[in-house]
């Protein structure tokens, strides 16, 4: 396993991370969630996510459970405030109230002393940004965040935010979750960019496009029973027959270079030195064993190139 900065920071973590999204505490099996958390760390996963709206605290409860057989200086845990927890109006968004209250929470979920990164999941246009900051910072310097991070704000929210911590001396970001993969690309118009003039780095989501670039569907009208694109009709509909043929036509050049299709998407997507992360979802030990080969595969400009032409 390779490292990589996290932005301007000097905190260092695995190019392949793991997520909680969609499978702990929900639909994957108890046993099968821990092993692969297991399995990730003992290849040198040193980088997991989860977030307090998954499963409504059910994820961060068992992930923070089965790290604690772990020493907690060895890995990098990350959450996300700002998701619906109650029925209450201030059960939501980035006030200094739901942050706090929900800072205090995900920590007991977790049965942590601190993260290491607190998430904003998304912009809050009803708080000021001064607000939210006001209050990671302050979090930040009792110690029970480390490091500050947002998930796909825009380019121009994300310029604000760092305007204001500037301004204020507050903590600044140094990290940003958005989707990314050969089927999303935003961020490389303007996110990316800003990412390297300000030191905020790319932990990515979705790498692999719910699965879809691994080449496990052959057909939109044959979708596998068991997969998330069964159970989920918004990603079923991301299922396209113009989608598969060109991840067939990726699967030959992954065969070329012996990796599989996954991991010719994930090395596309470490190609770009702003992302410090991709964060892989799994629900099998197997699915990590086979995602971490994806670390320090290069590809060449001429493969490159042969990637474009097809997705582009």
């Amino acid at each position: 396993m390779k490292y990589r900065r996290l932005g301007g920071s000097g905190l260092k973590v695995s190019e392949i991370s793991l997520g909680s999204w969609l499978t702990y505490g929900g639909y994957v099996e108890r046993d099968n969630a821990v092993q692969a958390i297991e399995t990730a760390y003992g290849l040198g996963v040193n980088f997991f996510d989860t977030a307090n709206v998954y499963e409504k605290g059910a994820a961060e409860t068992l992930l923070g459970k089965t790290l604690r057989g772990f020493p907690r200086e060895s890995y990098v845990l990350a959450t996300k405030v700002y998701g619906v927890m109650g029925d209450g109006p201030n059960d939501r968004g980035l006030s200094r109230k739901h942050i706090t209250e929900q800072c205090h929470a995900s920590l007991k979920r977790l049965g942590a002393e601190y993260v290491d990164i607190m998430y904003c999941h998304r912009y809050d246009p009803e708080t000021p940004v001064e607000e939210t900051l006001r209050t990671l910072d302050d979090l930040v310097r009792q110690g029970k965040v480390l490091y500050v991070g947002v998930s796909e704000w825009t380019a121009a929210q994300m310029t604000e935010a760092l305007a204001v911590a500037d301004r204020y001396l507050l903590d600044r970001i140094v990290v940003n979750q958005p989707v990314y993969n050969m089927f999303e690309r935003y961020i490389e118009k303007e996110v990316i960019p800003l990412g390297e003039r300000k030191g905020i780095g790319q932990v990515v989501f979705s790498p692999l496009a719910q699965g879809l670039l691994t080449g496990k569907y052959s057909s939109a009208h044959d979708i596998p029973a068991g997969s998330r694109a069964s159970k989920l009709d918004w990603m079923r509909k991301g299922v396209t027959e113009e989608k598969i043929a060109k991840v067939q036509e990726l699967g030959k050049i992954a065969a070329e270079l012996d990796i599989s299709a996954g991991n010719l998407a994930l090395a596309w997507i470490l190609r770009q030195p702003n992302v410090a992360s991709a964060l892989v979802g799994a629900s099998r030990p197997e699915q990590v064993e086979e995602n971490v080969k994806a670390s320090g595969i290069e590809l060449t400009e001429e493969v490159l190139s042969r990637i474009s032409a097809i997705i582009d």
